[in-house]
C-alpha cells in the first residue's frame, strides 16, 4: 500500500500502465469528495473486493481501521453479486445503501470490468442532505465520464 497525503493505493506490484490507472482512480475518488461536505469516503474496488484505491476527506479519523476496511470491500462485493441474480426479473442493479449509527455507506455499481465497486460514505448526522441525488446526479456521472475516458486512452495506446 502507497500513501499519499489521505489517499491510499494499494497495488504493490504495479506496472506504468497501472500506476496511471490507480492514479486516476485516486482523482475519481478526490473528486468525489469534492461534490458534497457531507461525503466522508469514496474507494474503488475489483470484483474480487480488493481495493484498487481509496481516498478519505481531509482531517478526517477513519472509524475503521485498514483491515476492517478491506474486510468490509470484500463484504459489499459479495453483497452485490448477490444482487446480480435477480437482474432478470428486477433489472440492473445500480446502487445499494445502508443507513449505520455513524454513518450511511453506498455501494455503487459501475459498468467497468476491472473497477466494479465505488463505495461512497457520508456522514450520517447530517439533515436535509439528498445522497440520491449526490450519487445518481454527481458520483455516478463523474465515474462513468472519467473510467469511460480512460479506458478510451488505454485502448489508444
Amino acid at each position: 500500500m502507497i500513501e499519499i497525503g489521505s489517499s491510499r493505493y494499494y497495488n504493490s506490484d504495479m506496472s506504468n500502465k497501472q500506476i496511471s490507472e490507480d492514479f486516476i482512480l485516486c482523482d475519481i475518488c478526490s473528486q468525489i469528495l469534492e461534490l458534497d461536505h457531507s461525503i466522508r469516503f469514496a474507494g474503488f474496488a475489483n470484483n474480487m473486493g480488493k481495493i484498487i484505491a481509496a481516498q478519505y476527506r481531509n482531517r478526517l479519523d477513519p472509524l475503521l481501521t485498514v483491515d476492517e476496511s478491506v474486510l468490509s470491500f470484500i463484504e459489499s462485493v459479495f453483497r452485490m453479486s448477490t444482487r446480480k441474480d435477480m437482474r432478470s426479473k428486477l433489472g440492473k442493479p445500480i446502487y445499494s445503501c445502508t443507513l449505520y449509527e455513524k454513518v450511511k455507506r453506498a455501494t455503487i455499481l459501475l459498468d467497468n470490468k476491472d473497477h466494479p465497486i465505488l463505495m461512497v460514505s457520508f456522514d450520517s448526522d447530517i439533515s436535509g442532505i439528498d445522497h440520491d441525488s449526490i450519487i445518481m446526479n454527481g458520483i455516478l456521472p463523474l465515474a462513468t465520464f472519467f473510467l469511460s475516458s480512460s479506458e478510451a486512452i488505454s485502448h489508444n495506446r
